[in-house]
């Protein structure tokens, strides 16, 4: 086993990763200055690279899963899934997506309704709880999808051994998958995943130390409760790790339980049910028919840089995750077919995705056009989203339980997607690896460890909302390269694949 590790792979990021961290523990503020500087390069100049991307992709999706690909099973023909419908919806919904989505959840319209680019369309009521249905549903799941099918083929149809971002580009790259731009490309993965965790901790945690702090009345600082939970999350997941798949899917079911129950009573016990419903329905039918518009806005004259800020850190925000989110989606999901995979993704995870941000977002709002609260005038007031979640919270039927409900939700989401993660990373640490062969524990603890390093160093330079960002954005713009490279090789490699499958069969019926 020891002769199978790859240790580029696996020491060079844990450097970058602790030369990081001593930089933003010694110099926060020149060290945030210069992600500013190179995300306005990358997020404002290029900024139509992403948008591009991510419209190319959803369209890819549809049309892999339309075609006569669709019917490939991600196996041997004829095989059976390995999980249920439900255990792979749940483990697929929970490995993409991390605690920040109840954040975002709850909070994500206020953001929207401060921001300029809401006056120019219209009103509120109009817009704010569309942008939370765009920038979370279609486009990003696409990204995950069309690469779960790609690495799905690569893993279970052509029983690929090496487990990487550098193996689903071979039948573009060829022999130069085994040298030094394979090897970039695996490094490349490498940093982006950490990127994606770092901003995904950093964003969420604070939340769960305001709620914690207010349940338990602790005097210790917000800082030191943040540490403490992701230390927890931290042995929550690499136990669930080390129980391999089971533990991670019996995780998964817990949190999807949570996650529905929460939405359920928030639902039918908060009061705001009939607004809820009518404008969710109303804001994805506006969304749907504003599409391409929104998929395709740029802002060019920069009146209120809206895609700038948000859709382009979004797409790339997707992007970094993407290095482990669909290796997972793509290993659960042997014995379905890839029609099955794409719809099913759709399905479950848009459609979970959805109904979070449609109950928990349009339930403060509807507070908040009745004139019961105004959570707007309290965010240009103090700009505490974590506070104001708190007091969202603080208006429901028995407040403190739901606060400890969020809590633990919140922490099995990280827990869940972080098991992904962990197991995506611990397979680059090695230079083969065999379809249903798993990588050594001490590796996987290893990194396990390794992925809480960044988001502490990030939480100890208080980051703003805006530098935390900046480090998807940059980590993104290479990896939207190597997805296209990906894609172009799927779709080569499958097109290959099927000729001979067709070619095969022919001869097959002549002999006969």
């Amino acid at each position: 086993m020891k002769k199978k590790i790859d240790w580029m792979i696996t020491i060079v990021p844990l450097i970058c990763i602790v030369f990081l961290c001593i930089l933003f523990f010694a110099a926060p503020d020149q060290s945030n200055q210069i992600l500013s500087q190179i995300r306005f390069v990358v997020g404002d100049t290029m900024g139509i690279y992403y948008l591009i991307l991510g419209l190319g992709v959803f369209g890819t999706s549809i049309y892999i899963a339309c075609s006569k690909y669709g019917t490939i099973v991600l196996g041997e023909p004829g095989q059976k899934p390995k999980y249920s419908f439900f255990s792979w919806g749940a483990m697929m919904f929970t490995c993409g997506l991390a605690a920040d989505i109840l954040f975002y959840s709850f909070s994500e319209w206020i953001l929207y309704a401060t921001d300029p680019h809401i006056g120019e369309l219209g009103s509120i009521q109009e817009w704010a709880g569309v942008f939370p249905l765009f920038h979370w549903s279609f486009i990003p799941w696409g990204f995950y999808l069309v690469l779960a099918v790609a690495f799905g083929f690569m893993l279970h149809v052509r029983k690929r051994s090496r487990q990487k971002y550098s193996e689903a580009c071979r039948a573009v790259l060829g022999k130069h998958t085994d040298g030094w731009i394979g090897r970039g490309i695996d490094l490349l993965a490498v940093f982006a995943l950490l990127a994606g965790t770092a901003t995904t901790f950093s964003v969420a945690t604070p939340l769960m130390a305001t709620i914690i702090g207010e349940l338990f009345h602790l005097e210790i600082s917000r800082t030191v409760i943040n540490i403490i939970i992701l230390l927890i999350t931290c042995a929550v997941y690499t136990y669930s790790l080390l129980h391999g798949f089971k533990g991670i899917s019996g995780l998964a079911n817990v949190c999807i339980y949570l996650f529905f129950g929460l939405i359920l009573f928030v639902l039918f016990f908060g009061g705001e049910t009939r607004y809820i419903l009518e404008t969710g329905f109303s804001s994805f039918g506006k969304m749907v028919q504003n599409f391409i518009e929104l998929s395709t806005f740029t802002d060019p004259l920069r009146t209120s840089h809206f895609p700038q800020n948000w859709t382009i850190y979004y797409w790339a925000y997707w992007m970094v995750w993407c290095v482990a989110a669909p290796f997972f989606i793509g290993n659960i999901s042997c014995g379905r077919t890839i029609r099955q995979t794409i719809c099913g993704g759709y399905i479950f995870g848009v459609g979970s995705t959805l109904v979070s941000f449609v109950v928990l977002g349009n339930y403060s709002m509807g507070l908040q056009m009745s004139g019961r609260m105004d959570f707007v005038q309290l965010y240009e007031k103090n700009g505490d989203l974590y506070g104001i979640i708190l007091e969202i919270i603080k208006t429901m039927p028995c407040a403190p339980v739901l606060m400890i409900i969020v809590l633990i939700t919140m922490i099995a989401f990280y827990a869940t997607s972080f098991d992904s993660i962990a197991l995506t990373a611990s397979c680059y640490s090695y230079h083969v690896l065999e379809e249903k062969e798993q990588p050594a524990r001490g590796i996987q603890l290893m990194w396990c460890i390794l992925l809480i390093l960044l988001p502490i160093a990030l939480l100890f330079a208080e980051s703003s909302m805006s530098n935390l960002q900046s480090v998807s954005i940059i980590a993104a713009f290479p990896i939207g390269i190597v997805i296209t490279l990906i894609v172009v090789s799927f779709l080569k490699d499958i097109k290959k694949y099927t000729e001979k499958q067709e070619a095969s069969a022919n001869l097959k019926n002549l002999t006969h």
